[in-house]
């Protein structure tokens, strides 16, 4: 730690802004010396918590006004004329609508910057502010010591000039262009598929692009290059902003109804975040009076470190990306874990016998696995025959509704989440909120309890009698070697089947996921219809059938999926198992 503090204050505060001015006019010299003015004030890990203060730099300025005047005048001229438009309209907003792309992009810039040319604003904070974090210390500095510092250097507000490349003309042209990247993204088919109420109405983006040109005019053409927040036109520019964010509100409810697919939650995080940049930048153009001048022209360059610091964030865009498809997903299994919960007497008594249905097919699968377990074959093999037999059982369960106790938990966790959602929402108070989650948990558990009684019962017995059947008329026991083996198994002290257990809950959370993932996709890509349109379908099987089979499909399909690679996860569960050593 020590050793990191005396490489980080090998120069005193004084002989950095000597060091700074000396460099004259040689940009890598000047960035340096920067680089070391940040590191003075950038803390360590361990001290995160400290307070960030430039009193120490304010004082140095004015005991030395020559310093000062100095160091303020080649400040002025590093950064005069330096474009920063990219930042404002790129830094922090999804470049791909490929999720994979994206993150394999940031990925890559988290080791190997992209360093834009040398005349950019972009190029002097990725040098200087390189750390990903440095915005978070930044931000700590008291807004009444950054105000001094700029009075200190004589710094002019960004609505001192108009002109090309001068602050305001680069956020004037990054709105512009923000505005008809946002326009033409919505515009796009399979975005306007999730709102297509708005296909035959103007498109408030069009309608705001076209405000804007009239706020600019405004601007440029008023002596003090800034407009009051209740000017009409501005006003009528933020109703329309309102408008476009409804218009993405629209698209992320319309998922319900039509799903989402990765693609589309990708182009409509775009436009959002778009619109959010807008929306921070117009407010900057807006005063009320001279203070607001000081105060958006430091804020302006705040948010150049920030965006700049947070371009390559890879967990925010995760979070983002699949915030929206995760709901979509668990909220179909949590309709489907509904139907594992008995709310009466009649449907306790449904669960037990479908219990039993499920119990029955399981003992049949147990007494196939032995057979199969005497096949020589590879690992592989084994691995795959096993998948087989548990997948076409898992399917023929679920195809005659039955029920098996081990899937339940994987559906109701969503089905308890929902609940406890709901419940927040719900304008009651602590007592009956926490009454009504007491009731679930006792008719899942009740549910839970009845299934597990289900499935043994008649598992058992079945397992037992096959084998014993198979005895009598072979006169060969396919348990007779193999079950000391499958007695150590299940016992949780001699075996590792707790560890088991965990593989085989991971695949359950994965069949729940890619059941949530393919009934998305149905919805989105409109599976049923286009089935039900087929030409070839209808002229074979007819109107009728081929609606049928459309509906079936829909509410089948997903099951059947997920079925399918729970039970070929459950039939690789013991060959992972060895590879990793339990």
């Amino acid at each position: 730690m020590f050793l990191f503090k005396s490489r980080q204050h090998q120069h005193s505060l004084s002989e950095i802004l000597h060091l700074f001015i000396r460099a004259e006019d040689v940009l890598d010299d000047q960035i340096d010396a920067l680089s070391k003015l940040a590191n003075y004030f950038r803390p360590s890990k361990s001290q995160k918590e400290i307070e960030i203060t430039l009193k120490e730099l304010i004082e140095l300025l004015k005991e030395e006004p020559t310093l000062r005047a100095h160091f303020s005048e080649k400040i002025i001229q590093l950064f005069k004329n330096r474009r920063f438009t990219t930042i404002l309209a790129d830094a922090g907003i999804l470049q791909d609508t490929h999720f994979f792309t994206e993150v394999r992009d940031r990925l890559f810039a988290q080791f190997l910057p992209h360093q834009p040319e040398k005349d950019t604003v972009e190029y002097i904070l990725n040098q200087v502010f390189h750390k990903g974090t440095d915005y978070v210390w930044i931000k700590q500095i008291p807004s009444s010591e950054l105000e001094e510092l700029a009075e200190l250097f004589g710094f002019r507000s960004i609505f001192h000039s108009v002109e090309a490349n001068s602050p305001l003309d680069e956020i004037l042209n990054a709105v512009n262009i923000l505005l008809q990247r946002v326009s033409g993204r919505a515009l796009e088919s399979e975005v306007l598929k999730m709102v297509p109420e708005y296909e035959h109405r103007e498109s408030p983006f069009e309608a705001s692009e076209k405000k804007f040109d009239e706020l600019e005019k405004q601007m440029r053409n008023a002596p003090s290059h800034s407009i009051q927040e209740n000017n009409p036109c501005f006003v009528e520019f933020n109703e329309l902003m309102k408008q476009c964010y409804a218009f993405v509100d629209r698209a992320y409810e319309s998922s319900a109804q039509f799903g989402i697919s990765l693609r589309v939650n990708q182009n409509l995080l775009r436009i959002r975040q778009q619109l959010e940049r807008i929306s921070t930048l117009s407010k900057l153009l807006t005063e009320n009076n001279y203070s607001d001048r000081k105060k958006h022209s430091i804020q302006l360059t705040l948010d150049l470190i920030k965006y700049n610091s947070y371009k390559n964030n890879i967990r925010k865009l995760i979070g983002d990306s699949t915030r929206n498809i995760s709901f979509e997903i668990t909220q179909h299994t949590a309709k489907t874990g509904e139907h594992y919960i008995t709310s009466d007497k009649k449907e306790y008594i449904h669960m037990f016998f479908t219990a039993l249905g499920g119990g029955v097919i399981v003992g049949i699968l147990c007494i196939i696995k032995l057979l199969l377990s005497k096949v020589d074959a590879s690992e592989f093999g084994t691995a795959f025959l096993y998948s087989m037999n548990y997948a076409l059982g898992f399917i023929i369960i679920y195809l005659l509704g039955f029920t098996l106790a081990t899937k339940q938990p994987a559906m109701t966790a969503a089905a308890i989440v929902k609940s406890i959602e709901k419940g927040l929402k719900d304008d009651v108070d602590l007592y009956s909120r926490h009454t009504a989650f007491a009731e679930l948990f006792a008719r899942l558990f009740r549910s839970q309890f009845i299934a597990f009684v289900g499935n043994v019962a008649a598992a058992l017995p079945i397992a037992l009698g096959g084998i014993y059947l198979l005895d009598l008329s072979f006169h060969s026991s396919i348990a007779e070697h193999k079950w000391p083996k499958l007695v150590e198994d299940i016992s949780p002290v001699h075996s590792k089947a707790i560890l088991h257990a965990g593989i085989a809950g991971i695949f359950l959370f994965l069949s729940g996921v890619i059941s949530g993932n393919i009934s998305n996709k149905i919805k989105h890509n409109r599976i049923t219809f286009r089935i039900q349109e087929n030409p070839l379908l209808k002229m074979t099987f007819g109107r009728e059938k081929t609606s049928k089979l459309a509906f079936w499909i829909e509410n089948k399909w997903a099951g059947i999926a997920s079925n399918f690679w729970f039970g070929v996860f459950m039939g690789s569960t013991a060959a992972i198992g060895g590879f990793i050593g339990l």
